[in-house]
């Protein structure tokens, strides 16, 4: 579930992507856009062979928060808490430099480019296509990123599993002006049923 969560993270922080003359410079505007510490918005719905969900994301620097039906996250930079409904509890953790290479939108995004080949996927009418092909053994066969030529906006990414299996992620609503107070990354309560239990890891 976290491989899926810091994969719509990433992607959504490619929508600072002001041009693209090669997939490699928009990956690299990726690192700069998540460094520059603004404040990123947006909506996604995730469809696989399991079904498909809905959610919502914030971002700022290296803090984030998702909640959708199948996960609640919060990260503040320090901390983490994530609730699943497959658990009905709350975990909070302090997240380790290896842990943060799978929990980490940052890092994420690091892999991305040290992790992957960059290749171009093709072009249509309005959009450009980026591949992402793994350099080492993975379950990932490649994905493709697609984004508008008119707005460099993430419209889509599909991954391709070994197997065959796809799994297409949709983003919109995009906001790079987004209101994020220092809360916005605390867990809420609210967001999760009366009366879960929450285990404190660290």
């Amino acid at each position: 579930m976290r491989k899926k969560v810091l994969l719509i993270l990433a992607l959504v922080a490619m929508a600072f992507s002001a041009s693209a003359q090669s997939p490699s410079s928009v990956v690299d505007k990726v690192l700069g856009a998540l460094k520059g510490g603004k404040a990123v918005s947006a909506s996604y719905t995730m469809s696989s062979p399991q079904g498909s969900t809905k959610g919502t994301l914030v971002m700022s620097g290296k803090k984030f928060r998702v909640l959708a039906s199948d996960i609640k996250c919060w990260y503040n930079g320090k901390t983490m808490w994530s609730y699943s409904p497959a658990t009905d509890e709350v975990n909070i953790t302090t997240p380790t430099a290896s842990d943060l290479q799978m929990t980490n939108p940052y890092s994420a995004a690091q892999n991305f480019k040290s992790g992957y080949i960059i290749s171009k996927g093709g072009t249509g009418s309005g959009t450009y296509t980026i591949r992402f092909t793994p350099k080492k053994k993975s379950n990932v066969k490649h994905m493709l990123v697609t984004v508008s030529t008119s707005t460099w906006l993430i419209n889509k990414a599909e991954i391709v599993q070994t197997d065959g299996t796809k799994s297409t992620i949709t983003i919109s609503n995009y906001n790079k002006n987004a209101s994020a107070a220092a809360s916005t990354f605390e867990f809420d309560k609210s967001q999760v049923p009366a009366g879960t239990e929450v285990v404190d890891l660290r």
